[in-house]
């Protein structure tokens, strides 16, 4: 009889609680905090390595990045794509270890262990349980410093990678990227998304270890360690002892990026028989350490950063012309872009760009109302604070700040910013940044069904698909 008294009073209770919520508007998002950065330890070793040591005793692990100035912008000429080959073959074979030596260690110690290149710099990356810190280390220093390029996986990369290029150019969205990242930044270094076949095809040990040798170097490199680490001084004398030999070398000139100015332009990549068509409009926009990024980044973010943007609501879930519509802010070091990207049938590729344009141009010319900029910051700031909850997030944080050049206070102060920009700032920014008139339209489709609809928007050049 009891338990029928309290489960009534319970359903009674409930009851109540349902009858005062007001279903037809969205909870009230509570105050998002500003991230507090654990204390960050610099130093650097006498041979130019410098260290940042954060200490996270949460969980018994370690996570490791060493990141050197050595991405794709550092490709010889003819050679695009040598950064990224020379980071996938690091952990393929050293003086002492093959690959498969390398492999077997790393899954010993409940590791992981790998190496990136993107436009600026090239990461080497490494994580395990922290009592087997020591171990990790080790590795991470002998294929950093060791990597010999073996000629059997030397071969089997360039198999592997001519085959990945194919598929890779034979989808709409990346032939769209790649001519948009050429039309943006010309003849600088930033315009090669990826290699050629032919690129590949040249690699021997000889060239990658050239590029190793000469950007791979302590003076070029930082080394960040975050986890659950041993006191400081053993900590040092272990980092002193795998890395202190490295023998500091001078570095070449600097890389020069002077994309062309921004023009409108309509570029059509004939791809005889698609049945959709691949949009991307873009231009140059300013790099993170302007203060015109934070505007811009709120303003992509209301013009296409998620589910509940301008350009998905209106080309996705009103017009239905594409599954997908959305915009992208890619910063580099020195030269960024901004793009509206969407793929739509070929029978509604005029409305569709229409739509894009129309999208962008607005952001250029209307003020955003209050309610939409305040759930787009909330947005943005929950989700930064999101991406920092781990190791691994902080880790690649941290390594995004030395390779574009940030301050130290910038994660720390993200959340300020991005809550402090006004709609007045956007407005001005969009005008500069989003408005059309000097935009790139770059359209991946069969040029015999959709020429004649692009031609309606201006002079148009058909570029053959790679």
């Amino acid at each position: 009889m009891l338990q029928k008294s309290i489960a009534a009073l319970a359903l009674s209770a409930l009851s109540l609680c349902a009858q005062n919520v007001d279903r037809t508007k969205a909870p009230a998002t509570p105050p998002i905090p500003s991230y507090k950065l654990p204390p960050v330890f610099q130093t650097k070793l006498p041979n130019g390595l410098a260290i940042e040591i954060v200490e996270d005793a949460r969980f018994p692990l370690v996570t490791a990045r060493v990141n050197f100035m050595a991405g794709s912008k550092f490709d010889p000429a003819a050679m695009p794509g040598l950064a990224e080959a020379v980071a996938t073959l690091l952990n393929e074979g050293t003086k002492t270890r093959s690959s498969r030596q390398i492999s077997e260690e790393t899954d010993a110690i409940g590791g992981g262990l790998g190496a990136s290149a993107g436009p600026d710099s090239l990461t080497v990356v490494g994580n395990s349980l922290s009592e087997n810190l020591p171990k990790m280390l080790d590795l991470v220093a002998d294929i950093t410093l060791n990597a010999n390029f073996p000629q059997n996986e030397v071969s089997l990369y360039q198999q592997n990678r001519i085959q990945s290029l194919r598929q890779e150019h034979s989808q709409s969205s990346f032939l769209a990227a790649e001519k948009m990242a050429q039309v943006a930044y010309g003849s600088s270094p930033y315009a090669h998304i990826g290699p050629t076949a032919e690129a590949v095809q040249k690699l021997d040990p000889k060239t990658l270890t050239q590029f190793r040798d000469t950007y791979l170097v302590p003076n070029n490199a930082t080394l960040i360690l975050i986890g659950k680490l041993p006191a400081r001084a053993e900590l040092m004398a272990l980092l002193t002892k795998q890395f202190g030999v490295w023998q500091q070398k001078p570095l070449p000139p600097a890389t020069r990026i002077e994309p062309p100015a921004p023009h409108r332009q309509i570029v059509l990549v004939d791809r005889p028989g698609s049945v959709q068509a691949d949009i991307h409009v873009g231009r140059l926009a300013p790099i993170r350490t302007t203060s015109e990024y934070f505007p811009l980044t709120v303003g992509n973010n209301i013009l296409g950063g998620g589910t509940n943007s301008r350009m998905f609501q209106d080309i996705r879930e009103r017009e239905g012309f594409a599954y997908d519509a959305h915009s992208e802010y890619a910063t580099n070091r020195e030269a960024a872009t901004l793009s509206a990207v969407t793929e739509v049938r070929n029978e509604v590729i005029e409305p569709a760009l229409k739509a894009v344009l129309a999208e962008m141009d607005k952001l250029a010319t209307t003020k955003v109302e209050a309610e939409e900029l305040t759930n787009v910051k909330n947005y943005m700031a929950g989700l930064y604070l999101l991406r920092l909850e781990t190791q691994d997030g902080l880790a690649t944080q941290l390594n995004n700040m030395k390779t574009l050049g940030l301050p130290d206070n910038y994660l720390e102060t993200y959340t300020t910013r991005v809550r402090s920009v006004e709609p007045d700032q956007i407005l001005a920014v969009g005008a500069k940044y989003l408005a059309t008139g000097q935009a790139a339209i770059v359209v991946v489709g069969d040029a015999s069904k959709i020429a004649d609809a692009l031609k309606k928007f201006g002079d148009v050049t058909i570029a053959k698909a790679n």
